[in-house]
């Protein structure tokens, strides 16, 4: 009818599955179908992050959004948090799930396992997109650093302190991470309900600092991969508040194909902060695969 406004695209129909992996059971969102597109989410989310990507790439991709290790549904395993065990993880979870490649993205605890999954397996990963983090101890993050690491890298990397101190607070606790990494302006209360219900109990907090207590096993992985590979597989840096740059800085040496964008006024938690900046950046990143 004239004046009726154009209706919006239907959200996309997400199959919720527990797949055996690496000797876990993982939790993975999966929707859409074309090439194959893998999302690693960081800490204190879950696939749930990646909503509103999800919803912009379902329609010419097979979008795939596991729980990582020890996250959400997927296995709460006693260890394998250092940065090479959840890059097997993601190649086994494209094996269990019959792709032989994908373009892989990685954001905050995501991101040295992505990376190291296209190192390791370059023929594998057709395009890798990092965003918010650090990869271990290479250089070019030293102005980010010079204050020394974020204030929790240390709370969390203490064994057994930070769940014990943590337990039955855990709503504020990860709201102070929401409303930071968002600059203040929050996440949807259903997907922070879902972040806190994930995040709520002593073993679910083990597993989440578990990531932080391997950091150094991840950093002498970075280090030995480098040392001896180039990452030759096109990658796209993305930063916003706080990283900035520091990413693309790391990776500038090490990489033959790089793009690097730094959102402004965005927060650490780029997906769910500011979705319209994000999608259209890795639309046109991921474009290729559609022409192959």
């Amino acid at each position: 009818m004239p004046g009726t406004a154009p209706s919006r695209p239907s959200a996309p129909e997400i199959s919720l599955n527990r797949v055996p992996v690496n000797g876990i059971e993982v939790n993975v969102a999966t929707a859409g179908d074309g090439p194959a597109v893998l999302l690693l989410h960081g800490f204190p989310h879950t696939w749930r992050l990646w909503t509103e990507v999800i919803a912009g790439l379902s329609g010419r991709y097979r979008v795939i959004a596991p729980d990582l290790r020890g996250f959400g549904a997927t296995t709460r395993a006693p260890d394998g948090y250092d940065a090479g065990t959840l890059a097997t993880d993601a190649e086994r979870l494209l094996d269990a799930l019959g792709e032989p490649t994908a373009a892989v993205v990685g954001i905050d605890a995501g991101t040295p396992p992505a990376f190291l999954f296209a190192m390791r397996r370059p023929g594998r990963v057709r395009r890798l997109v990092l965003m918010e983090s650090l990869l271990g101890r290479l250089p070019g993050a030293e102005d980010f650093l010079a204050g020394g690491p974020p204030w929790w890298f240390g709370f969390h990397s203490v064994p057994g302190l930070a769940e014990t101190v943590l337990t039955g607070h855990e709503a504020e606790y990860i709201d102070w991470f929401l409303t930071t990494g968002t600059r203040g302006r929050g996440v949807p209360r259903p997907i922070r309900d879902a972040f806190v219900g994930a995040y709520t109990g002593t073993d679910a907090l083990r597993c989440a600092f578990s990531y932080y207590r391997a950091l150094p096993a991840g950093a002498r992985q970075i280090q030995d991969a480098v040392e001896s590979h180039r990452l030759t597989v096109p990658t796209m840096a993305i930063g916003a508040h706080p990283v900035g740059n520091a990413l693309e800085r790391q990776l500038r040496p090490v990489s033959d194909d790089l793009t690097a964008h730094v959102i402004d006024d965005c927060g650490h938690i780029i997906p769910l902060d500011r979705p319209d900046a994000l999608l259209p950046l890795l639309t046109s990143f991921l474009a290729a695969d559609l022409h192959v």
